[in-house]
């Protein structure tokens, strides 16, 4: 008799209302290992230039990861210590690309790979692409944000800028760290994974999700918390659709929910 897979997902991509698509997002998923991944890059520098970025972060991710779990019975550590040399080889892939054009291209993308080892989930995130976990009806986002994002809100926290003004912080999305060909200044990927529970469900996104704020996603998941991965995925799809924002980013999102573990 064949075991229930481990989780219920679906992704969602789309390009918004942009001229290109510098997102890249892929998942996998292996039921006799109890384990799987989702990986998604968000692209730089414009057309022909930032989805290669994003391509190089993905495939480096997946050729790394899909060998080690098509193995019999794969080590958790070699699995683990996959997480950052996959970012190193996306790193290098980026530089070697650039210096073949004589460095005239300038490019780069965010990084946020997620390993679920039966109930725990692993992470690396380089970058402001969000990883958001919805538990006991809270929405929580659980990675660091590698933008200037989070120093503008301290600010307004402190009364030095307005609420309304760090919304519309002309810096706001500015990036701290990102996958560019050049040292990486910030890498978030925690040793202690986070263990995973049924009923949870995971967002793993670009920051194009974000033209969502956090309370409006938080609301659509209440709203669906007994639903199915798609069915979430195609109420994250209609929610964004009905803002129609005139600037509306790539989107890529994989929704991931534990049913099995």
């Amino acid at each position: 008799m064949l075991a229930s897979p481990a989780y219920d997902i679906a992704l969602l991509a789309e390009l918004g209302q942009r001229d290109a698509q510098e997102d890249s997002i892929a998942a996998r998923f292996f039921d006799a290992a109890n384990a799987g991944y989702v990986v998604v890059a968000d692209g730089m520098g414009g057309h022909d230039a930032g989805d290669v970025a994003a391509e190089f972060v993905t495939s480096s991710w997946r050729s790394m990861l899909d060998e080690l779990l098509e193995r019999d019975a794969p080590a958790d550590i070699d699995l683990i210590d996959a997480l950052p040399m996959a970012a190193m080889q996306a790193n290098a892939a980026i530089a070697n690309y650039v210096e073949d054009r004589g460095n005239a291209v300038l490019m780069g993308a965010t990084l946020l790979g997620t390993l679920m080892l039966g109930d725990r989930l692993f992470w690396i995130s380089i970058g402001d692409s969000p990883l958001y976990l919805f538990r006991d009806e809270k929405l929580v986002q659980i990675n660091e944000d590698h933008s200037m994002a989070p120093l503008i809100d301290a600010q307004a926290a402190n009364g030095q800028i307005s609420a309304d003004e760090a919304k519309t912080h002309p810096d706001r999305n500015q990036l701290t760290s990102v996958i560019m060909g050049a040292p990486i200044p910030k890498v978030d990927c925690p040793e202690t994974p986070l263990k995973l529970a049924r009923g949870d469900v995971l967002l793993i996104a670009s920051d194009g999700l974000q033209y969502l704020d956090d309370e409006r996603i938080q609301a659509l998941l209440q709203d669906h918390c007994d639903a199915a991965a798609q069915d979430i995925a195609d109420g994250l799809q209609q929610a964004l659709s009905a803002i129609n924002h005139p600037d509306q980013d790539n989107i890529s999102v994989a929704v991931v929910r534990p049913v099995n573990i």
